[in-house]
């Protein structure tokens, strides 16, 4: 259950691939003036667009609509050399800007963290090095964006783009991580990220405050999934999750992510956490496979109907947007059927 948020800017304004998947379609249809990413390099997003499947780990994947201004938020940690490779990689050049106050990976926290046993083997870090450029920041010793020479064509104030572009009425996408259990705060110790990944977190990132935001788009996976250690309550055994077709890879680690069914206590929460006011639900056709590819709700099995319902009646969220195949327009979209447009 991928439980991360995606939050939409107030004036007409949010692994596999689920998170990215929904920024990519939001993204493309939905024509926002500024996209911005939140939170750090390991969290990597999949999407699969014309056919091509591309991996992001700090470049808005809102980035394959070509209008769209792309940002990396204050609060955001990358190293240069991942920046500018997706940079390249995307043809982003010329439409993206860092926040003068992002954070910079070094090698030395990358270091740093891979020779800490306790987090490598215990936890089951990505070695990404983002436990040890947040302790550098936290003892105000980070170097930031705004240090960096190569970084200087990029350099902006995100906060002030995002706020000028809502005071004129323009939409605004803002692209959270990982799902809310890997919270620091609000997940399971010790068996999650150095930050907080609420939708609360994505906004304090940016620097937009609560009344700034119309929408927050909470995106589940149709079942649950969870990569490193902790708890996961009805996990699968690893043969019986290949057998479902849930066993996946994991984008930044490339381990085996665990599986287990849907589960409506964890969703429950999540949504309470975030003040989620819509429901993405991912990979549909992974749990229903007649499914796959549907692009209208008319197209879905009876099986799959109630499944969506089900969710939707014990929630009390509409789920608005449903994924039903790895690629962006691979979607079955519902909000102007249920007044979310």
């Amino acid at each position: 259950m991928a439980a991360s948020s995606e939050t939409r800017g107030k004036v007409p304004a949010q692994r596999a691939p689920p998170r990215g998947k929904i920024a990519a379609y939001l993204g493309y249809k939905d024509n926002y003036r500024i996209a911005v990413r939140t939170g750090s390099i390991n969290a990597g997003h999949t999407l699969v667009h014309d056919g091509k499947e591309i991996k992001l780990r700090i470049v808005p994947c809102a980035f394959v609509n070509a209008s769209t201004r792309l940002l990396v938020g204050a609060g955001a940690l990358y190293s240069v050399e991942s920046l500018m490779r997706e940079i390249e990689m995307t043809g982003a050049r010329g439409r993206i800007g860092v926040d003068f106050n992002s954070g910079i990976i070094l090698p030395d926290h990358i270091q740093k963290e891979r020779s800490d046993e306790f987090l490598m083997k215990k936890v089951g870090s990505t070695g990404s090095g983002v436990g040890a450029a947040t302790l550098d920041r936290v003892n105000r010793q980070l170097r930031l964006a705004k240090d960096f020479d190569d970084l200087k064509p990029f350099l902006t104030d995100v906060e002030r783009e995002v706020h000028d572009a809502i005071k004129k009425g323009e939409k605004v996408l803002l692209e959270g991580t990982q799902g809310l259990y890997l919270s620091l705060f609000h997940g399971n110790p010790p068996y999650v990220t150095s930050r907080d990944v609420s939708a609360s977190a994505v906004c304090s990132e940016v620097g937009i405050g609560p009344k700034d935001v119309d929408e927050v788009i909470v995106v589940f996976k149709s079942y649950v999934t969870r990569v490193g250690g902790g708890p996961l309550d009805g996990e699968l055994s690893e043969e019986e999750a290949a057998r479902r077709g849930w066993l996946e890879i994991a984008t930044v680690t490339k381990r085996k992510r665990r599986a287990a069914p849907f589960n409506f206590g964890l969703a429950e929460r999540a949504l309470r956490i975030n003040s989620g006011t819509q429901i993405a639900l991912t990979k549909l056709d992974a749990v229903f496979p007649e499914c796959r590819g549907a692009t209208s709700y008319g197209m879905l099995s009876k099986a799959a109907k109630e499944f969506v319902e089900g969710i939707e009646r014990n929630l009390g969220v509409p789920v608005t947007v449903i994924g039903t195949g790895p690629g962006t327009l691979e979607t079955i979209d519902r909000r102007r059927e249920i007044g979310k447009a």
